[in-house]
């Protein structure tokens, strides 16, 4: 089993990771190389930026087809600023806990976003 580099800088074609669907096309690649049962090394070498909606697409929806042992064992993360690290880190926590419970997840944020909007 030999393991498969991927350059997001290369995916991308820039150094602003910041669109979900830059992010897709990153996790289009893991999904496929973890399907396969290959590691992948996910470099980040020349990234300036990253948001959480590329993160959420690029990583976090692997939570949702993927089991979390297969993604801590399969998947490598290179070349990360340590505040980058804190996000994904953040993005990954979320995305366990949305793919545990989808509909209950989906029901807080509403509720959430109702008592916003009523001024609570």
């Amino acid at each position: 089993m030999n393991s498969v580099r991927i350059s997001v800088f290369e995916v991308v074609g820039s150094p602003l990771c910041v669109a979900s669907n830059d992010g897709q096309r990153v996790y289009e690649r893991l999904a496929a190389a973890i399907q396969e049962g290959r590691s992948a090394v996910l470099s980040f070498h020349n990234v300036d930026t990253l948001t959480s909606a590329f993160l959420n697409a690029a990583i976090g929806q692997l939570y949702g087809k993927f089991s979390e042992n297969d993604i801590r064992s399969l998947v490598q993360v290179e070349d990360m600023a340590p505040d980058d690290l804190v996000l994904v880190k953040r993005v990954v926590d979320t995305a366990k806990q949305y793919f545990k419970d989808p509909p209950r997840f989906d029901e807080v944020i509403r509720e959430t976003m109702e008592d916003q909007d009523d001024g609570v």
